[in-house]
């Protein structure tokens, strides 16, 4: 199909939509920003086009110059121990309850347990309440871990700035935190999306840049330190120095923890045989609040949002508890409430890169049925350090005997997105194979991260964010469609100024 073609058919698709575009700009036809409407629904055809078409994919040809894919040096300023004997450090919080009324407060005091509790309140510098957590410590090798408290605050209210310190003898740090709005569809919440960062200045300028993005909260995709490139005690020192320098974003917002492979730490030559150990010590979930028996695998609740976490390297098959569990959550999942159906895992299904080539492909066959048939709206993923989205895709027809061998257009499939391109070590995977597939629709091999700025029930603006020499560059970007309410004409009585106003942003922008 031709782009005028494509345009044209869009055109038709938009006019037919109850005019959605000339409800907004005016049904005389009149201008907009001193554009056309005819020429508006143009630019917007083309736009949307890569979504709602599966031709036509892009591999970009460019090719940055980065910084050497090395790890910072431990003396370096981003790895800062703060001041102060014993003084907590490593400090992070995550979404500690099934609907964003709690946080799980998290942190290392080094030299010794110190307290585990957390003062907190509505003003700066006065803390009405209080929460009481608990601390371990472990070894790994000869390694011998600081103190790890994880402390549950619960109870809060929706939408409130909340205040908190933290304290060891007579050292102490002051944070802050944003709980999310009520659960409603129409909630607007802005997630960044990060995956397999490490602690490189190619990690370093992806975190930077995030944090200018105006992100509430991180659905984070795996591979955390990198830590289990070193050997023996260095293992523990870098799972120490990444937990430092996250915290400048980690200890101010919500990340939503994955597992990746680079989580699993099996180094039997050093004696360690117990996969995810220096990770689940350190990193903890809210897994019970959905009814998980693994903290490996969950679900919550955000605002507009349904997010489930899947764990690439647990079992998955049938019958096993993770496949059990998730059997269950879809059919806790409400659209009425939470519209936008959101899944996160490692190992990307859909992937064209040369490198981890496939997978991904155990768990397609294992899940890729319920994803379609629960119209999953998006799939996070990262492991391949490039960036690459899909065009909305299923290979669920073939069953051995007979049906599609290869992957066809499925408009109740979800878009799979990987953003494996944080930073790390072992550099960018460069090799797409060739030619590229016709599920693929945009594909590079740079640095970056990625936002989802969830507006209504029916719309969300995603965007991929290159960084460019040093700046964050929108390389990828479309208006994302929601699978229950946007796909649903019945369902869709709705204002007008819910799409006027997700249009006139994007356009703004």
């Amino acid at each position: 199909m031709e782009t005028v073609d494509k345009c044209e058919w869009t055109i038709k698709c938009l006019r037919r939509d109850k005019s959605l575009l000339f409800n907004f700009c005016g049904r005389n036809g009149s201008r907009f920003g001193g554009m056309e409407i005819h020429h508006l629904l143009l630019v917007v055809s083309v736009l949307l086009s890569s979504v709602l078409n599966g031709e036509g994919g892009i591999t970009s040809s460019y090719v940055r110059s980065e910084w050497p894919a090395v790890d910072i040096p431990l003396d370096h300023h981003v790895f800062k121990v703060p001041k102060g004997y014993n003084a907590p450090q490593q400090v992070h919080i995550t979404q500690g309850d099934y609907d964003g009324k709690a946080v799980i407060i998290s942190w290392v005091t080094p030299d010794e347990p110190g307290s585990s509790t957390v003062h907190y309140g509505l003003v700066q510098g006065k803390y009405d309440f209080v929460a009481q957590g608990t601390y371990s410590n472990y070894t790994f090798y000869k390694y011998k871990s600081g103190y790890t408290h994880h402390c549950l605050v619960s109870g809060l209210e929706y939408d409130t700035k909340y205040y908190y310190k933290i304290e060891s003898g007579e050292s102490s740090r002051e944070f802050w935190f944003v709980t999310p709005p009520h659960l409603h569809p129409d909630a607007s919440y802005k997630f960044g999306i990060i995956g397999d960062l490490g602690q490189t200045f190619n990690s370093l300028s992806t975190l930077e840049y995030y944090m200018r993005s105006g992100a509430q909260a991180v659905l984070f995709l795996g591979d955390l330190s990198y830590a289990d490139r070193y050997q023996y005690n260095d293992v523990g020192v870098r799972w120490d120095t990444w937990g430092r320098f996250v915290e400048r974003s980690t200890a101010y917002q919500p990340w939503l923890w994955s597992a990746g492979n680079h989580e699993i730490d099996y180094m039997p030559y050093m004696g360690e045989v117990t996969p995810f150990k220096n990770y689940l010590e350190r990193y903890t979930t809210p897994y019970l609040a959905s009814k998980s028996s693994d903290p490996l695998w969950y679900a919550v609740r955000r605002a507009s949002a349904h997010i489930i976490v899947l764990s690439s390297y647990s079992p998955f098959v049938k019958y096993t508890p993770q496949w059990r569990w998730l059997d269950e959550e879809f059919k806790r999942v409400d659209r009425e409430k939470t519209p936008w159906l959101i899944v996160l895992m490692h190992a990307p299904i859909y992937n064209s890169n040369e490198a981890h080539f496939k997978e991904g492909e155990s768990m397609r066959a294992a899940f890729e049925e319920w994803f379609v048939e629960y119209r999953v709206d998006v799939i996070f993923a990262g492991h391949v350090h490039a960036y690459e989205r899909s065009y909305r895709v299923s290979n669920v027809r073939y069953n051995v005997t007979s049906g599609d061998r290869f992957p066809v257009p499925d408009t109740s499939a979800p878009v799979y997105i990987t953003v494996g391109d944080g930073g790390n070590q072992e550099g960018l995977a460069g090799r797409f194979r060739e030619p590229q597939p016709d599920y693929s629709a945009f594909r590079e091999a740079s640095y970056g991260h990625s936002t989802l700025d969830i507006k209504n029930r029916t719309h969300a603006i995603y965007h991929w964010n290159r960084n460019d020499d040093g700046k964050k560059v929108a390389t990828d970007e479309f208006v994302l469609y929601n699978q229950y309410w946007g796909k649903n004409i019945r369902r869709r009585k709705l204002k007008k100024h819910h799409i006027k106003s997700v249009v006139v942003d994007w356009i703004a922008s």
